[in-house]
């Protein structure tokens, strides 16, 4: 069996990967964290097949863990209502029923893939083995808490494995519960460290180029942002920084261009969204990162790349959703423009 994880870089066809192995007759149990993800994976199935086959199942992955793991194996027993997102309560021991339910019966979601390690993890894994020849999991860098403790715990599963992710463009986690797993996404030699001793195989090779930025655009987040990532192309595109309000405006009334923020795009009123928002889109010709004072400062000193972890990679990710150009203007400049309709 072949347990492989494999650590792409931006546009190089982490999900396409997953759409080519498929096969019309595969036993394929397919999990992914983002309802849009979900959709677009289906799509693309329908796209290669003309049809969802009836052996591959595509689940979100709290529909994959309450739908498939819990409730057949446990619902029985414990009789929830449903999930709840809230914050559990923190000093309560692994074997009370309130470390896992609300009183009114709902399970925390931030703990039900713990409930399930401790409770059913060997009916889970032979759950899965009994219907499913194939694991994949895509955006495998989401996942944090206890769902990477789930994650890892899958390794033990008879059956082949692959998952798909960025390590650079996580920005947010499935769940979070204390301290569990708080640091995992702080050192990249660790987290590979913690998957490795999990049975997989750690491939940094063969999802190391992007088809979707150009040499150039490659080129300046390896020099700038220290992340190391490649192209499949060949040619130049123009990456441009302009301090000059009258170009800012300008870019920033073009609405062939995208304006990417920090946060708070939808104070603006143009074509734009929030840097970390756009991961997972690649329907971008040219991108205009709008720096803040804090990142237009690094920008000017040259030390993007010490930036806090979570800005560096929504950062990553908004210069890497460009197929062809790439701008960098102050977000002072245009800041008249806030709030206007």
């Amino acid at each position: 069996m072949d347990k492989r994880v494999v650590l792409a870089v931006a546009g190089s066809g982490k999900t396409t990967s997953i759409i080519n192995s498929l096969q019309i007759d595969s036993r394929a149990l397919i999990i992914t964290y983002t309802v849009n993800n979900v959709e677009n994976i289906k799509n693309r199935i329908i796209r290669k097949f003309g049809l969802i086959p009836n052996g591959i199942k595509i689940y979100g992955y709290f529909s994959f863990l309450y739908t498939f793991c819990y409730k057949p194996i446990l619902h029985v027993e414990l009789n929830s209502k449903g999930l709840v997102w809230q914050k559990p309560p923190l000093r309560t021991k692994n074997t009370d029923r309130n470390h896992y339910f609300t009183r009114n019966n709902y399970i925390y979601a931030n703990r039900l893939s713990k409930l399930i390690i401790n409770y059913s993890l060997a009916k889970t894994i032979n759950r899965i083995e009994k219907y499913f020849d194939y694991l994949y999991v895509d955006e495998i860098q989401d996942f944090g808490g206890n769902d990477f403790n789930f994650l890892v715990e899958l390794g033990k599963a008879k059956l082949n494995q692959l998952l798909v992710g960025d390590f650079y463009q996580h920005t947010f986690d499935t769940s979070r519960d204390g301290n569990t797993n708080a640091k995992l996404h702080e050192d990249y030699v660790k987290y590979t460290g913690r998957l490795r001793k999990s049975g997989h195989v750690i491939d940094m090779s063969t999802l190391s180029a992007s088809h979707r930025c150009s040499q150039t655009v490659c080129l300046f987040i390896s020099d700038k942002l220290k992340i190391s990532i490649n192209s499949h192309r060949s040619d130049s595109t123009l990456i441009e920084f302009t301090n000059c309000e009258k170009d800012a405006l300008r870019l920033f009334r073009d609405d062939e261009v995208v304006k990417l923020f920090y946060q708070s795009s939808n104070k603006y009123s143009c074509y734009g969204d929030n840097w970390g928002a756009v991961k997972g889109l690649d329907d971008f010709s040219d991108v205009c990162v709008v720096l803040n004072n804090t990142t237009l400062k690094h920008y000017l000193d040259g030390t993007l790349h010490t930036l806090p972890s979570k800005t560096l990679n929504k950062l990553y990710v908004a210069c890497s959703r460009t197929k062809n150009n790439l701008y960098f203007i102050p977000e002072k400049n245009v800041r008249k423009l806030k709030d206007f309709q």
